[in-house]
């Protein structure tokens, strides 16, 4: 890895001190300096485009050219006459002023290359082209090499700092709500443009009257030619492992024209390759939002899913099953319907070692290891329709409904040193319906209405099992638990399970009224309410030797076992905001006034709390430029906790994790405060971010923890301890000709107060990482990517304290050979210091290399060998607020595939 930094480094300087420097100013004909004014310089030998520059606020340009070389440079501004001149250089620096004059003339100037970044207001174009080296394959191929374009390790597209949550091909929704399905699926050598649209309004009419400087959309213009028709490409392949024989199909077809649109992307393998995993469709939204998102209410719902153990990263076995479509559907210019299918069948078996060891010794938690052994099984099941209406300017109604179903499955055989050998079952097979129905309407140019609503059902039923050994004639870990629980200890193996079903009926809807005093203020009206009633009920039973059922009593809470409750909810709020504009200042400041009625009834009781609260939000943004911007927020918010938090009843989260709930349980409140900073200066290329954040937790939900051996009984309170969270992120990005350095930076602080055995101890957690990372972007020539992480973590664990030390080296290289030949191949390294002498690593690396006759061909064959080292398994260790975690998960061997490519 020193010799590859060392590699690197060298050619960039050969590079540099090959280079001149040529700048200047341009300016009009009345001596104003141009601000994004484009400069380009071909080189007239090999007539291919060398470097580009956009002109600063002054109007200041710089290009980084070869020496003793002629160019033809072209300068351009919108309104403006392009100008061209040839520029032959030499040894030295070259200073050269432009000026442009007005362009009266109607005809087109031809422009030989295009620029490839341009700014046109508050959108961002790359010419995709102009950042291809012909390695890319995907749509995220080509964002990982634009200036600026980040895609982080949960796969989401990142502009500036901010996380793209729309991503529209041809200005049409492309499965709305999530951006992994364009980025690993649309194929590159579609993409002509990608335009980043910055302070993007879903809604026009509200676009000048909120803030959107948060909201950042992508839409992907395709190549001339590729409407009207199919497009896209089938791929099949087959390997062999040490145990079964690999397959893989993955049809991906794109049909698009000005009035409708049909996507659709299917996959079938046994290889872990995965373009959704299960958490990403769980977390699928469709582009729902809460309409009391800035309300300053929160409410949990609670999630009674299915929580698998496993990721594809640790996985011995995987095969996925993936159909999605997509289509998009204009029958008249007021009116766009739009929807998607998603279907993803999975099936994962999982091995795992670990080794648990408490932290406060003075409890007597006896240190645990385990052996794991799992297969899971998912089907997953979304379809979204939606509609909007926009007859004319001042109207626009949008509709959209979104069902989702699952069927999952957990099997587990685990073996534990403490409490010996236990097989359990998971199962649920929940569902849910989310409609929204939103309507604007713009009275006068100084008047605008917005009513926004949505419903969401869901139900969920999660049944549990679990058998572990017993002998009736002696003391077994589990004895003590069993008698609490109420179970016959007279059987040969503890077998018991619990039935559950949660029941989830909300109501979110609010109106805001807007008032446009002038040009620079407004003054917003928002009368909201949230609605929401919860029904849980569930059951404990155990099964005896013959089969029977037995309903037992248990010694502890109160002989309280099963639930029946209900829980209703309700906020009727009233916001005012004003929002206005002062030189390089928006200053919104703002408060809301709420209702707040709640209301649970279990064992023939009924517990109710009714209050009133103001919570106070304020928003301030400095825009220094056009691309330079720092935003302050502070906001109170109220939060409220779901509905099994709240029953009295035991509930079985496994079999080593009991809890029951707190029916008088009160609100959390919070104070939360971020400040964010972004600059994109394409004079440079240079761009910086920051976010700072920090959240004081007043009131807060907590748990109290007993522990029997490993076993843990967990009830609900609101501390009177304070909780912190601070965290600080920051990225520094800067392009140097072909190269791009990046520096990111990142630290967490958190302070808990936990209770075990009816003791406080605070916890506290400090973590910070820096990840330096740079790359090359030749169109000619290989490229490499070089990225480090050093990572810090630190735990102060009531009377213990770990530390854990990670260091990450990578490198990716890919080459173009012969106009034919694509070679990728991707090696990382982790090393993880356990902070007491010891330590632990595990590294991985892949290659793919393919071969097409030329761009344009058809056919494409290619070899992909993954986990080429053959490594077994992956060791991590983590440490939570009562425990050190280290785990060895074993993963995948080495899978070699031959696969097919045909585009269409």
């Amino acid at each position: 890895m020193k010799k590859a930094l060392s590699l690197v480094f060298l050619f960039t300087l050969i590079n540099s001190f090959a280079q001149i420097s040529f700048q200047g100013i341009v300016k009009d004909s009345l001596n104003t300096p141009l601000e994004l004014a484009n400069v380009i310089a071909i080189n007239k030998t090999t007539n291919l485009l060398e470097s580009y520059g956009i002109t600063n606020t002054d109007g200041t340009y710089k290009l980084e050219l070869k020496k003793n070389q002629t160019y033809k440079v072209q300068v351009s501004y919108v309104g403006m006459k392009t100008l061209e001149e040839v520029l032959i250089t030499k040894e030295s620096k070259i200073i050269k002023n432009f000026t442009l004059q007005l362009d009266n003339a109607l005809d087109e100037v031809e422009v030989t290359y295009e620029m490839p970044v341009t700014i046109k207001g508050d959108t961002l174009i790359y010419n995709a082209d102009s950042f291809k080296s012909g390695t890319e394959r995907k749509l995220e191929d080509v964002l990982e090499k634009l200036p600026g374009v980040e895609i982080n390790e949960e796969g989401q597209i990142e502009v500036e700092g901010k996380v793209v949550n729309k991503l529209m091909v041809n200005g049409k929704d492309f499965f709305d709500g999530d951006t992994k399905l364009a980025t690993k699926n649309i194929p590159s050598k579609a993409i002509d443009k990608i335009q980043v649209l910055r302070n993007y309004a879903e809604v026009g009419q509200l676009s000048s009257v909120r803030n959107n400087q948060d909201n950042v959309a992508l839409n992907i213009k395709l190549k001339k030619g590729k409407e009207n028709f199919w497009f896209g490409n089938v791929t099949v392949g087959a390997g062999t492992a040490p145990v079964e024989e690999l397959y893989l199909v993955q049809p991906k077809l794109f049909y698009y024209t000005p009035k409708y649109s049909i996507n659709f992307i299917g996959d079938i393998n046994n290889i872990g390759e995965v373009a959704l995993n299960r958490r990403d469709i769980r977390g699928f939204g469709g582009g729902f939002r809460a309409p009391s998102r800035s309300s300053g209410t929160t409410i949990n719902l609670g999630d009674n899913s299915l929580n698998f153990l496993t990721t594809q990263a640790n996985a011995l076995k995987i095969e996925n099953k993936l159909a999605t479509a997509n289509f998009s559907y204009s029958p008249k210019k007021s009116l766009d319907l739009s929807g998607f299918l998603i279907y993803n069948s999975s099936q994962i078996l999982s091995k795992e070692i670990s080794f648990v060891q408490y932290t406060n010794k003075d409890l007597g938690i006896p240190d645990e290891a385990t052996e794991q052994n799992s297969t899971e099984r998912s089907n997953q099941g979304l379809l979204k329709l939606s509609a909007s209406y926009k007859p004319n300017v001042n109207n626009q109604l949008d509709y959209d409904v979104i069902g989702r179903v699952s069927n999952d499955r957990q099997n587990q055989n685990i073996f534990s040193t403490v409490v010996g050998s236990t097989n359990q079952i998971d199962e649920v097979t929940p569902y849910s319906i989310n409609q929204n129905i939103n309507y604007y309407y713009t009275l006068n140019e100084t008047n605008i209405f917005a009513f926004e609503a949505q419903h969401l059902i869901k139900n969920e039923d999660p049944f549990y099992n679990a058998v572990l050994e017993n002998d009736p004639n002696a003391s077994d870990p589990f004895d003590t638990t069993a008698n609490a629980l109420g179970l016959d200890t007279s059987v040969s193996s503890y077998n018991f399970a619990q039935d559950r079903r949660i029941k989830s009926n909300q109501l979110d809807a609010k109106l805001d009224y807007y008032n446009i005093i002038n040009a620079k203020s407004n003054l917003n009206l928002t009368l909201g309410t949230i609605l929401s009633k919860q029904e849980f009920n569930s059951t404990v039973f155990q099964f005896l030797n013959d089969g029977t059922k037995f309903n037992p009593t248990p010694t502890i809470n109160q002989g309280k076992l099963g639930n029946d409750i209900e829980y209703n909810f309700s906020d009727v709020y009233l916001g005012v905001h004003y929002r206005f504009k002062k030189g390089k200042f928006t200053v919104t400041p703002g408060f809301s006034l709420h209702a707040y009625g709640n209301k649970n009834m279990q064992f023939g009781k009924v517990y109710e709390d009714n209050f009133f609260r103001i919570l106070p939000d304020f928003e301030t943004r400095i825009q220094f430029k056009k691309s330079e911007a720092l935003t302050l927020r502070y906001e109170m918010r109220n939060q409220f906790t779901d509905v099994t938090r709240l029953a009295e009843g035991l509930m079985l989260n496994s079999y080593n994790s009991i809890q029951f709930g707190a029916p008088e349980l009160q609100n959390a409140l919070s104070h939360n405060i971020s400040l964010f900073y972004s600059s994109f200066n394409l004079f440079n290329y240079t761009n910086v971010f920051a976010r700072a954040a920090y959240s004081s937790n007043i009131d807060q939900v907590r748990s109290i923890t007993d522990f029997e051996n490993v076993i843990r009984t967990s009830t609900f309170f609101n501390s009177n301890f304070a909780d912190e969270n601070v965290n600080v992120f920051g990225r520094v990005q800067r392009t140097f000709g072909k190269i791009r350095a990046s520096l990111s930076t990142s630290f967490n602080y958190s302070k808990i107060n936990q209770f075990i055995e009816g003791v406080q101890s605070l916890n506290e957690r400090y973590t910070q990482s820096y990840t330096p990372s740079i790359r090359t972007n030749y169109l000619k020539a290989p490229n490499i990517s070089l990225r480090y992480r050093y990572s810090v973590s630190t735990n102060n664990q009531g009377n213990r304290k770990t530390t854990f030390l990670t260091n990450a080296p990578s490198i990716e290289f890919d080459a173009y050979i012969w106009k034919a030949v694509s070679f990728r191949t991707e090696y990382s390294y982790t090393n993880q210091d356990l902070g007491n002498g010891e330590s632990q690593s595990f590294q991985n690396w892949d290659a793919t290399l393919s071969y097409r006759k030329n761009r344009d061909a058809k056919w494409e064959y290619e070899i992909k060998a993954t986990n080429l080292l053959n490594i077994d398994s992956q060791v991590r260790s983590s440490a939570n607020y009562f425990s050190v975690f280290s785990s060895e998960a074993f993963i995948q061997p080495r899978f070699i595939t031959f696969r097919f490519v045909y585009t269409l």
